[in-house]
């Protein structure tokens, strides 16, 4: 009942945004930014994920981060992250400067609710090599949900990050905070996990997930969110329950995209070639599917004619521009 009541406030509350089959959205969540030390999980992904935001920037994608950005609960001092990850915030600024960049917080930026917080360490920031202060994102205003509204047939995606009734991660974050800050954090270098995370505690993740199901059964709405670290597109007649997956995999990080009006659950990673040679690829895990094929408040039989009049009518169309920069991508 708690999750319900707070998700169905956060989807009263959230900010509403338009979008129809010629935008291009990109949600992606969990990267847990720290301060580049041993202890810190994105250190090894900062290459793909900046890499990502590139090719979506390129790509003119809007790009909505869902949540935990930054790890601001084991690092304190948001300067020290931004010094670390300075490629990394200057991708993120050019989506900002170009109106394409959303920011949902979680439970792990949850400071990002203090419009004080934000305003001190979003707005300005300061170049060490010439000692000089530059706007940053002035102005940024992080929400706790978003609603996007298709133009022609009205359809609605609830975004937020999901830890809304996940009482350690909701109601009992303080403590949890704490038990992260002076415990966990330093456990993390040798791959222990807080069993409050619903990332290793499948019971608990499983938990989450059915109320999450439940909330769009009884809301008819399709949810897309991030919080659990585990990817989901759904299969068949599964209810439209998305989840981004997150930024700190060992090897990869993914991402769900919403192009053409298709949406898509993608994996970027590192391979190698015959050679020798780095590079990373980019590959499609699920999709592309109409969002049609999602619409739960219509019947299956109408859900299924528009997604089929929608593959018929722009299969061209959505090929040519759904293309990247990259081979295979």
């Amino acid at each position: 009942m708690f999750t319900d009541r707070r998700l169905t406030e956060a989807y009263q509350n959230a900010k509403q945004m338009y979008f129809d089959d010629h935008s291009r959205i990109v949600f992606m969540s969990d990267a847990h930014r720290g301060d580049g030390s041993v202890s810190d999980e994105f250190l090894r992904s900062q290459n793909l994920f900046t890499h990502a935001l590139n090719e979506y920037y390129e790509s003119e994608y809007t790009f909505v981060e869902v949540g935990d950005g930054e790890e601001l609960l084991e690092y304190s001092k948001f300067e020290h992250i931004k010094n670390a990850y300075v490629g990394v915030y200057e991708m993120i600024k050019k989506f900002y400067d170009e109106d394409r960049y959303i920011r949902i917080y979680g439970n792990h930026d949850l400071f990002l609710r203090n419009e004080k917080y934000v305003e001190k360490n979003f707005y300005v920031n300061y170049d060490e090599y010439t000692e000089e202060y530059f706007d940053f994102m002035k102005g940024l205003k992080p929400i706790e949900a978003l609603v996007l509204k298709h133009r022609q047939t009205s359809q609605e995606i609830f975004v937020l990050h999901g830890h809304q009734g996940d009482a350690p991660n909701d109601q009992f974050w303080f403590f949890t905070m704490l038990s992260l800050k002076f415990f966990w954090r330093f456990l993390h270098r040798f791959g222990i996990r807080n069993p409050a995370s619903p990332i290793k505690n499948v019971n608990k993740r499983h938990k989450i997930e059915r109320n999450y199901s439940k909330w769009i059964q009884k809301n008819r709405r399709m949810l897309i969110c991030g919080h659990t670290h585990r990817f989901k597109f759904p299969k068949n007649n599964d209810r439209p329950y998305f989840n981004t997956g997150c930024g700190i995999y060992p090897a990869s990080i993914t991402a769900l995209e919403l192009s053409e009006g298709m949406i898509r659950l993608v994996r970027w990673k590192e391979k190698v070639n015959e050679e020798g040679q780095l590079f990373i690829e980019r590959e499609t895990m699920r999709g592309p599917e109409p969002i049609e094929l999602f619409d739960i408040r219509k019947p299956k039989e109408v859900v299924e004619y528009l997604a089929k009049l929608k593959l018929q009518r722009t299969k061209k169309e959505r090929e040519d521009r759904a293309a990247f920069r990259e081979k295979n991508m």
